[in-house]
């Protein structure tokens, strides 16, 4: 069975989509036609940006939602999921994708996401960290045991990395603990702020209006979402996954299990980058992953 998967914020680069918009008259047309909802030429900075331009979280999120549904809408009658999911933000690609959300709302959407996010983390200056080689649970008794600072498990990529957001004294708190506990590494990220966390909730209450006034149609496949991990159907409980996600952690290592022994044998993933066939490989090792960008 075929999987499609689709990446978060992170995985951008300057020239992403240019080729999709030079060679595909659909690409050209789905990629003005979003110039035209932001209002701005997004494609200019997709294309011939700068680093700096596309790590803004507005125009990071729509970027990555465009290049990654365009290559799913370009691939025509070959695109045909069996399941799909998307890490943060790839969750509204992958709706979009499997036809439960229309192109122009999933952009207004993300659109919306990023502006609260950021909006969020001016609020309340905070960061993340990566943390590797040490067990979940390990990382979450000791992001539980700081108790005067927000700290907690944000992603759950895989085995053995675990990424935690947080204010920033928090985090500094909790790498200091993490390494004196044997991690490998607790590596402070250059993020706008501590996403997938409590101090996302200014975003959550200003995106739950949005997404609740947002027609969600049924998938044409299962969609397997970050907070349920579960191969979702319902679009009322599509919408409220999609709510909650905003301050509860990116389970995908437990997302990926749970399609694994739901019959997925192919993982492709649509979008920039190769980040999520790696973090695939190291959850299911016996899986062929392939990528498309």
């Amino acid at each position: 069975m075929k999987a499609f998967v689709f990446p978060g914020q992170g995985a951008q680069f300057v020239g992403m989509g240019k080729d999709l918009y030079e060679t595909s008259p659909v690409a050209k047309e789905m990629f003005e036609k979003a110039n035209e909802i932001l209002g701005f030429r997004i494609t200019d900075l997709m294309f011939a940006g700068t680093d700096e331009d596309l790590r803004q979280t507005k125009v990071t999120q729509p970027a990555i939602f465009l290049h990654s549904v365009i290559l799913a809408k370009t691939m025509g009658a070959d695109f045909k999921p069996d399941m799909v999911a998307g890490h943060s933000l790839g969750e509204f690609s992958a709706l979009v994708a499997a036809n439960a959300l229309s192109f122009e709302d999933g952009l207004k959407l993300v659109y919306k996401r990023a502006l609260a996010m950021q909006k969020a983390c001016e609020l309340n200056p905070s960061t993340m960290a990566a943390v590797l080689g040490l067990p979940d649970a390990k990382v979450e008794e000791i992001c539980a045991s700081i108790t005067d600072e927000v700290v907690v498990p944000a992603n759950y990529n895989c085995p053995g990395q675990i990424v935690i957001s947080g204010s920033n004294a928090g985090i500094d708190k909790a790498c200091e603990l993490l390494l004196a506990a044997g991690a490998k590494r607790a590596l402070k990220l250059k993020v706008g702020g501590a996403f997938h966390s409590p101090l996302m909730e200014p975003a959550k209450v200003e995106l739950s209006e949005a997404i609740n006034t947002t027609a969600i149609n049924e998938p044409c496949c299962p969609v397997y979402q970050n907070v349920s991990t579960k191969g979702e159907t319902d679009p009322a409980t599509i919408k409220a996954n999609l709510i909650a996600q905003l301050t509860a952690p990116v389970k995908w290592t437990q997302s990926v299990q749970n399609m694994v022994a739901d019959g997925a044998t192919d993982f492709i993933e649509l979008g920039p980058g190769n980040v999520l066939q790696g973090l695939v490989k190291k959850i299911a090792s016996d899986v062929i992953t392939s990528g498309k960008q």
